[in-house]
Order: structure tokens, then sequence, then C-alpha cells
């Protein structure tokens, strides 16, 4: 799923030219003719679902200085470009002025305007993230930040938000990755202690012997190499929220006192001569099953009824793809930022790439793919050349193979050249030679070199109709004879 843009115009002729381009860029576009349905979409519920606004400032009732005006006070955040016959420089100081991102002459070229939308979605895209950065340092992110596509992602979120207005505790669910840890800031964001302390404890990262330490604090000289105090992160947390993620990781003993710890909101630092009261929120976080965890006695019942009183379960990336283009185009415009590189967004074939994609690990191997991707990017645009190993796992996706030592980066390299053997008609492929059987080997062979004949040496084609990876269509060619040279080493194990 790509970007979504609103095209907001009167005259009907323009709302279908525009309507065309943008479809043919590869854009969803929605189009309606007054400023007043602009608002009343951009301001609803559904309003995260555009991306971008092309707006045309002379309209009847409600014209674009006034939509622009209202969506600036009603806080709303998407990138508008505006367009009018009158390209006056008073025209364009006042709309830029409204909070415009962009200013386009009628009729706009459909160049012009292709560039001004990618200008467009990378600063949205820019700035969420920084307000994204800002509230979670301020511990103040809300739910908001968490802009969704999503049904299911939607239904998480709405309800969050319902428990966020009391102090239950939360299991939060999900795979590694999913962000859980994010659902949780905006939990507190949400609630009467946004902006009070948010500690995180990866449970399963703290050895055995200092769980006590780390959580409930210890005195100066407890125990040897105590040399100073430390409060815990309880005491820590206290008027705030304790975020206890991966749960199931902590050993049978200390789910004895962290029971205790959240039963009688108090905790006992080790060598303390009395308990410290505590004023926490406690939201827990697992990727496994903690009642199988308590079936098999790794987890105390008690404990489990104790933080599994309002239970969320997060969906895998795989079953919310219409966020990724959205997440995707964030950590593009974070990354490129931190990196110094001027890229303008993702080609939409590489969208329809990472959109297809399975992730197993999640949010966080997305994150991870899209920083791999603007190291690796020359151009002013991502295309499926900066993710080899997810386009060798997908078909009908080829990817160039990397210049080989000495080529100039950015030349065409041709695929390894295949050898012409004379083709036979599959119909009439002989299964005996003599008295006994062909080999395998042989009748494979023969099988390979009519489909490279068949389907003219595309390989993606050849290796998803027979069933085959890539590479194992690679080194078959290469076992047989096939080929004079090998792709190069990485384009060959991506694929």
């Amino acid at each position: 799923m790509t970007a979504t843009v609103l095209v907001v115009d009167d005259d009907p002729v323009q709302r279908r030219l525009l309507d065309a381009m943008l479809k043919r860029f590869g854009y969803e576009v929605f189009a309606v003719e007054s400023g007043d349905a602009a608002v009343a979409l951009l301001c609803g519920e559904d309003g995260e679902r555009f991306d971008a606004v092309v707006l045309d400032l002379v309209m009847p009732d409600l014209d674009g200085m006034a939509v622009l005006a209202v969506l600036r006070e009603r806080g709303v955040e998407t990138p508008v470009i505006v367009q009018t016959a009158n390209g006056s420089i008073e025209a364009v100081v006042s709309a830029m002025r409204a909070g415009a991102v962009d200013f386009v002459v009628k009729p706009v070229g459909a160049e012009r305007l292709q560039i001004s939308l990618k200008n467009a979605l990378k600063l949205g895209a820019l700035e969420h993230e920084l307000r994204h950065i800002k509230r979670r340092v301020s511990n103040t992110l809300s739910f908001r930040d968490l802009s969704t596509k999503s049904a299911d992602m939607a239904r998480v979120a709405r309800l969050a938000e319902r428990a966020a207005k009391s102090n239950i505790p939360i299991l939060v669910e999900g795979e590694s990755g999913v962000g859980k840890e994010v659902l949780a800031r905006a939990i507190q964001g949400s609630s009467d202690r946004k902006g009070k302390p948010f500690v995180t404890v990866n449970c399963g990262a703290i050895p055995h012997n200092l769980v006590e330490s780390i959580l409930f604090g210890h005195e100066k000289g407890a125990f040897t190499g105590a040399t100073e105090r430390h409060i815990g992160k309880f005491v820590e947390a206290s008027g705030g929220t304790l975020f206890l993620d991966e749960v199931g990781e902590l050993p049978l003993d200390a789910q004895v006192k962290l029971l205790r710890a959240i039963q009688e909101s108090e905790v006992d630092p080790v060598g303390g001569k009395k308990s410290v009261k505590v004023d926490i929120r406690i939201i827990s976080a697992t990727n496994k099953s903690l009642l199988e965890q308590v079936k098999q006695g790794a987890f105390r019942e008690d404990l489990y009824y104790r933080l599994n009183v309002f239970p969320i379960t997060l969906p895998a990336l795989r079953q919310r793809r219409e966020d990724i283009p959205d997440l995707a185009r964030g950590f593009l415009a974070r990354f490129a930022a931190e990196e110094g590189k001027r890229i303008r967004g993702i080609s939409a074939e590489a969208t329809s790439l990472l959109s297809g994609y399975d992730w197993p690990g999640n949010v966080r191997q997305l994150e991870n793919a899209m920083f791999r991707a603007v190291v690796l990017a020359d151009g002013d645009e991502l295309t499926i050349a900066e993710f080899p190993q997810i386009a060798a796992q997908m078909d009908g996706f080829d990817i160039r193979i990397p210049a080989a030592p000495g080529q100039v980066r950015g030349e065409a390299l041709a695929e390894p050249r295949i050898v012409q053997v004379p083709v036979r008609d599959p119909n009439a492929i002989d299964l005996v030679a003599g008295s006994d059987m062909r080999k395998l080997d042989d009748l494979e062979r023969e099988i390979i070199t009519f489909a490279l004949a068949h389907y003219r040496g595309h390989m993606s084609e050849v290796s998803r109709k027979l069933g085959i990876g890539r590479s194992t269509l690679y080194r078959k060619l290469k076992d047989y004879g096939l080929i004079e040279n090998e792709p190069a080493s990485d384009a060959s194990d991506a694929a």
C-alpha cells in the first residue's frame, strides 16, 4: 500500500486530471470538491490515512487559505501542497505562512508535482519522527504518534487508550520487535502520569544474582561490591510507570519478591532496615505465552494473574501491512537526516517489495533494513537494489548484481551469460537411454535448459516456475555448464 493523497478542487476537470496523474505516479487518490469536505475528512477519525494534500486556493465557501487556517488551529499536521492559477508572490507567501509546504501553479506539470509530493512526504515523515523523538524523551508520547492505517492496530490503540485512563496493570503480548515498549509509552503519555518517569527494565538481561538489587535497590555495604547506595528501578519509577520487558525471563525467586512489591506498593532494598513506599503503574511485556510458562512451572500462577489484569496483544507487522509504507518513510527520513543524505523517497516497486515481505523480525527488522538501505543508496530514491536480501526472498523482484571490482558503480551489469545449447521438445524428452533409465541429473539439465529458453532467460520467472530459489538455480546452471560466469557473490547469495 502506497501513500494516499487527498485532492481538494472545485473544478471537476482539474480533479480528474490530478487523479489520473497521481495514480500514474503510484499514489492512492481520494478527491473532494470543497474545503468543507476536506476539513471534515482531515479532522475526522480517518484523517490519519492521508499522507499529503493537494489543495486549490480559490474555491467557493471555504477557500484554500481558510482550510489551512482550520488545519493549523486543530493541530492537523498532514503536509499540504497548494495550487492556483494565480502565481503571484503575495499568494505564495500567504500560503506558506499559513502552513503549506509547497506551491504549484495550474496547470502543474507531472514532473513538478511528483517532485513536490516526494518532498512533502519526506518532510511530513521527518516532522513525525522529530515529534516522536521529542515526546519520547519527555515521556509525553501519545496514541496520535502511533498513526496507523490497519484496522487491527487501530483496535489495539482504542483498547489501550481506555486502559490508559485507569491505573490497571497491563500485559502487552506480541512477537519480538512489534513495538511493545512504544505502546507502553503511549499508554503512559495518555494517562495522568504523562511527563512522569518511564523506567524500562529488560528482565531477560539482568544477571540472576543482581535482580533484587536492580529492581528494589540496595544500601551501601549490603554485599561485596556495593560501594554506594542504589535506589532501584521501583523507586526510580515512583510517580510514573515501570515497564517490565520480557517479564517471563525473571527467575522464580525474584518473582516472589516482585509479587509482594506489586501487592503492597513497597519494596525492601537489599541491606535496608525498612520498606520504601512506591507509587507506580506496572506495564509488563512478553513475547512468550506466560500461560504456557505457568503450566510448565516456569512462571508463578499468582504473579501471572496479578500482571495479566488487562491483556493487550500487538499484531505482527505482516498482519498490518498497511502500516509498512508509513513506517518505512519515517525511518527513511530519520536515517537520511542522520547520515546527511538527500533521499526524497522510496520507489513504488521498492514499496511494493517491502509491503509484500513477511518481516519475521517485525518493526525492528524493517528499521534495520531501512538503515542499511540509506547507507547503500547513491541516488535520491530507494529502489529494490538497496534491499537485496529482501528481494532475493520474494518472487517477481529482480535485483541488479553489484558492480564487480574495477567496474564503475552505476554501470549496468548484465546477468551471467547463458551458454547456448539445443533445446528439445519437452514432449519428446526420453526417460530411457539404451536399456537403462537416464540419470536424474541429465533430465534436470534438460528441463532447466527448456525453461531458460521458454522464459527467455528471465531468472526470477524460471526459478518461480521450477519451484527453486534463485541461488539454487544459479548453482545448478554452473554445475551443468549452462553459464560461463557467475553472478557477483553478494547477489548470488542473496538470490
